[in-house]
Order: C-alpha cells, then sequence, then structure tokens
C-alpha cells in the first residue's frame, strides 16, 4: 500500500516503504513509476528482507505523485529531501539513467545522502550539445507540444523505443508524462560541467553486462572525477538491472559504508 508524505513545496509524493535498516532511496529516470517498473520494486523488496530500509517515491508528476506546474529540479530535490526523511533522515541514493543526474544534484544541493549507486547514467555528450538538445525539447514542452517534446527527448534513444511506445495503449499517459521530464533536462545539463567532481561520498558507478555504446566510458569517467568513486559492471541488459544481483549490491555497498558484515541470503 502507497504511503503519501507532503514536500516542503507542497506537493505530494507517494512512495513505497519496506524494511528497517539503513535507507536507500530509488532515483527513477524519466519515465518510469511504480505501476509501469516491477524491476525496481523486487529490487526493492529484496533488498529490504536482507536488512536495508528502502524507499520506491514516483516521480512528480507520474502514477500516484500528481503534480502539475512546472516540474523543475529544485521540485525534485524537495522530493527526494521527503523520500529521504521517510527513510528515517538519511540514505544512499540509487539512481538509474537521468535519475543519476538528479542523485548527483541532490548530493551537491547538501541533502542529507551518505553515498549514491549511479545505473547507466546518461553523460556523455558534449556540455553545449545537452543544452541544445534540453533546450529544443523545453521549448517543445513550453507550447504545449507534448507528443514532439517526447520525441525530442528521445532523438538519440534507441528508435525501437519510441516506435514501441506509441504502439502502447498506454501512449497518451506516456505524453502526458513528459512534463516530469523537466527535471531530468535540467539535472543533466547541470551535470554537463560536471559541478559535481568535490563530493566526498562514496559513489558506485554501473553499468549491464549487455549495454549500450559509450556507457562504460561515461560510468568510468564519472567515477574517475569524484574522490571516492569506483566502477562496476553487473548483470543486466537493455538499460536495466537484474533485481537479485543488483539487490546484493545495494546491501554490499550500504553495509560496506557502515561498518557492518553483509546479512545472508535467504530462499
Amino acid at each position: 500500500m502507497s504511503s503519501y508524505a507532503t514536500t516542503d513545496l507542497g506537493d505530494t509524493v507517494a512512495f513505497d516503504l519496506r524494511g528497517t535498516g539503513p535507507a536507500v532511496v530509488f532515483v527513477a529516470g524519466a519515465g518510469p513509476h511504480r505501476a509501469v517498473d516491477p524491476a525496481t520494486t523486487r529490487t526493492a523488496e529484496l533488498a529490504a528482507a536482507r536488512g536495508l530500509t528502502t524507499v520506491v517515491p514516483d516521480r512528480l508528476g507520474r502514477g500516484e505523485s500528481v503534480a502539475s506546474g512546472h516540474l523543475g529540479l529544485q521540485r525534485e530535490l524537495a522530493m527526494l529531501r521527503t523520500a529521504i526523511d521517510a527513510a528515517g533522515g538519511r540514505a544512499v541514493l540509487v539512481g538509474h539513467s537521468s535519475g543519476c543526474a538528479i542523485s548527483l544534484a541532490a548530493a551537491a544541493a547538501g541533502l542529507p545522502v551518505d553515498g549514491l549507486v549511479l545505473w547507466e547514467a546518461p553523460m556523455d555528450m558534449d556540455e553545449d550539445d545537452v543544452r541544445a538538445w534540453i533546450g529544443e525539447f523545453e521549448r517543445r514542452l513550453d507550447d504545449g507540444d507534448l507528443d514532439g517534446a517526447l520525441a525530442q527527448y528521445m532523438k538519440d534513444m534507441p528508435p525501437e523505443w519510441l516506435e514501441g511506445a506509441r504502439q502502447d495503449p498506454s501512449y497518451p499517459q506516456i505524453v502526458a508524462d513528459v512534463v516530469s521530464y523537466r527535471a531530468d533536462g535540467e539535472a543533466l545539463v547541470w551535470a554537463g560541467s560536471a559541478p559535481y567532481a568535490e563530493l566526498s561520498m562514496p559513489v558506485l558507478t554501473l553499468v549491464g553486462e549487455h549495454t549500450f555504446p559509450g556507457m562504460t566510458e561515461t560510468a568510468t569517467a564519472i567515477a574517475a572525477a569524484l574522490p571516492s568513486g569506483r566502477t562496476a559492471t553487473a548483470p543486466g541488459r537493455d538499460h536495466e538491472w537484474e533485481p537479485e544481483p543488483m539487490a546484493d549490491l545495494l546491501v554490499e555497498f550500504v553495509r560496506d559504508l557502515h561498518g557492518q558484515p553483509a546479512a545472508r541470503r535467504t530462499s
């Protein structure tokens, strides 16, 4: 059953809260929310069963986190602060795709973040190219051309992803949800100048064993730019992780962070 909380900016965030122990909060990229992302839910369940507190929120403007207006990065960071509060006041953020940039921005903004686990951050573009890409996306968004904004946001992704979305019966909702991508765009523009290089907390950048060109190099570059960064490869493909090994990695990361032995996996 969903839990709900109100941010300092007045937005209502819906989330799933599980487990007891050191906390992790999952930060989705552009598109997913709990109802359409069973892999994250399963990962959170597995990690909670092994001694972590897990929070899986719906990003603002998606799922049950109903919101309207300018859904920019600052509102998203307020949402994350609320999710961290629900987790106990401090947490490791687990970013997926553009959620990695939002997670980095949250840490840089001083949110109570103990560490970051970043899955396949799409941060391999030149800073000027990112600004041009997101600038055109925001122009279409501001003009009310949501279908065009979605196409612009996805223009460098595998073309079958957009075509598959257009064939999906839920496409009207996918298009409506594109207003929530503004925070992703703002975070990617922010990250383009690498303003996160002085973050001192441990950061683990991850890529799947079967990943897209450039992802491994980007993960390596982000880790190298951070004082306590490291990178690894994990089971996964098509930009998604596998829940069981990802849960293992999160438990190991958090336990190492807190100087605790990893809990034994139970069947």
